[in-house]
């Protein structure tokens, strides 16, 4: 690129940048935001359809999660990859609401585009958003309901509505797994002044293909993907008294080089009695506190399990540190650093210690423990896809239940919601006046994208809904009033159970407005990667940019 100064031609960027000024740069992110919110659109709600993603590889992955699909997709235009930004804060903040957050996003580049082209400058855009942005939020809190960890039906039903969009079985086994979540998410729930937390880690997803989805379920303890290292070793412990290691049962090399010299075969008789002697001290000492269960972090030498078989201990080895804390967390037992000072209070306790055999694979299941604080979520499904995608449907719904609980309030889902934001928006905007109040209105009109996708695809007539929506919204008691996709009309939600975290259409909202301002400030594209054009999309600075926007 070159510039003229002085009837000088000067060279800013190397030859074959590429630049992009002005509307022109603000034409084609507001395009591509648009474009991507437009491909994640079609799996919003219960009647949402799949995506299939082929790799590069081969591999395919078929969801209707947003945050996999977007991260799959392997986008190449930067104003794409902030709409990927998007749903993986939403991922990591809420764990569910990654479509809604996307979905929003895109339509507020859309309605800011079409205010750009009446001559309004992005600036006084950005400050209506922002200034609708805090009102939604606002509004939210007033309309949100509370919730506790008591009110167990509520908490099943917010985890039925985050897993109603994954294609992962009938109505009977979301019921399933959703109670199942919840509990989960209960048991390992600490309160602390007053609020409740839920650390996720603590709750151990595992999946396993075989059986069907229905098999999925809770242990109360913790399932280890090892093995029992000695076959004569008890298979089963019940009342089982667990030792934590995290010290290797095994004779230690010396920290320095060092070279013993044996010249009498007496003295080699007598180096390898004493190694034998050290071995059994180990095992002498584990069994001195009384423990039948032993779980090592590092190696178990073979004589050490022979010794420990001999006397009916049962012994896993190399354990994952994460699991090892989870086994603590949900056995009470302290992890163990050294084999010295070991005492019987050290160990933990679980009702039932087992090795399975899952599709083929030895599981070990450490379950029945007294007031767990760490659980295992046990997935089943008849096919690797099948149980990928369930998985992630379990990972949404606990992130959904966990957020309901730590925020502790919920509101109305399918669209109801947004309706009700939409609103408030309107009236808001006539008391702001100028022009900032053509944004809050585009603002509102873009949250009405979300029941506007959903009746889309539940198959009903799109305007039809939405003036029913509207009209009804402007009734005293019409503010749970959203899109019934099962029955395929306009209902009153609260009464069907379609529950959401409020927490997570908060930070749908603040996402989605960062977003927009971030995008909507860019004047000027400039990629100097010369000839490869990488960080432009295939054919030029257009790219995506040249979709249809309708």
């Amino acid at each position: 690129m070159t510039k003229q100064v002085n009837g000088d031609q000067v060279y800013v960027l190397p030859e074959g940048s590429q630049r992009v000024l002005g509307r022109d740069a603000m034409r084609i992110n507001i395009a591509i935001g648009y474009a991507v919110a437009n491909i994640v659109k079609t799996t919003l709600g219960p009647k949402g359809m799949d995506k299939m993603l082929v790799s590069d590889l081969g591999d395919i992955v078929i969801t209707n999660d947003g945050a996999t699909i977007l991260e799959e997709m392997n986008v190449d235009h930067p104003a794409a990859k902030l709409m990927v930004e998007i749903a993986k804060t939403q991922d990591k903040e809420v764990g569910d609401g990654t479509t809604t957050s996307v979905v929003i996003a895109g339509n507020l580049l859309y309605k800011a585009g079409e205010l750009l082209n009446q001559g309004i400058h992005p600036t006084v855009v950005i400050k209506g958003y922002e200034l609708a942005s805090r009102k939604a939020e606002d509004a939210l809190g007033k309309i949100a309901d509370p919730v506790k960890p008591t009110d167990r039906d509520v908490l099943t039903k917010i985890a039925q509505v985050a897993m109603g969009s994954k294609g992962i079985g009938s109505d009977e086994e979301k019921k399933k797994i959703a109670s199942i979540i919840s509990d989960a998410v209960m048991q390992v729930s600490e309160e602390k002044n007053g609020k409740y937390k839920v650390d996720l880690d603590l709750i151990k997803i595992e999946k396993k293909a075989g059986g069907e989805v229905l098999d999925t379920s809770l242990i109360r303890g913790v399932l280890v993907d090892k093995e029992v290292v000695h076959a004569g070793m008890p298979k089963s412990v019940k009342s089982a008294k667990i030792l934590l290691l995290d010290t290797a049962l095994e004779i230690e090399k010396t920290e320095t080089d060092a070279k013993i010299e044996i010249t009498d075969p007496s003295k080699m008789e007598a180096f390898l009695q004493q190694e034998e002697k050290m071995m059994r001290d180990m095992v002498d000492k584990i069994a001195g506190t009384k423990a039948n269960v032993v779980f090592c972090q590092k190696g178990i030498d073979d004589l050490v399990q022979h010794f420990l078989s001999k006397k009916g201990i049962t012994a896993i080895r190399r354990v994952k540190k994460s699991d090892m804390e989870k086994l603590s967390r949900a056995t009470g037992a302290a992890v163990a650093s050294s084999l010295e000072d070991l005492k019987e209070a050290d160990l933990g306790h679980a009702g039932l210690v087992e090795e399975r055999k899952i599709a083929g694979e030895a599981m070990v299941f450490v379950e029945q423990c007294k007031d767990p604080k760490s659980v295992t979520l046990f997935v089943r499904g008849g096919t690797d896809h099948v149980v990928s995608e369930v998985e992630r449907a379990v990972v949404d719904a606990r992130g959904a239940v966990s957020s309901a609980l730590e925020d502790g309030k919920y509101v109305i889902g399918g669209g109801s919601v947004e309706m009700e934001l939409s609103r408030e928006l309107q009236s808001y905007a006539v008391q702001i006046g100028g022009r900032e109040q053509l944004a809050i209105q585009a603002f509102a009109e873009a949250l009405e994208s979300i029941p506007r996708a959903l009746a889309e695809n539940a198959g009903m007539d799109v305007i039809d809904t939405i003036v029913a929506l509207r009209n009804k919204h402007k009734e005293k008691d019409g503010r749970t009033v959203g899109v019934d996709v099962v029955a395929g009309k306009v209902g009153d939600l609260k009464s069907s159970g379609i529950y959401e975290p409020a927490k997570v259409k908060k930070q749908a909202m603040a996402s989605a407005t960062e977003t927009a301002r971030l995008i909507l400030r860019i004047d000027d594209i400039i990629s100097s990667k010369g000839g490869s054009r990488g960080g432009m999309p295939p054919g030029g600075p257009g790219g995506m940019g040249n979709m249809d926007m309708e």
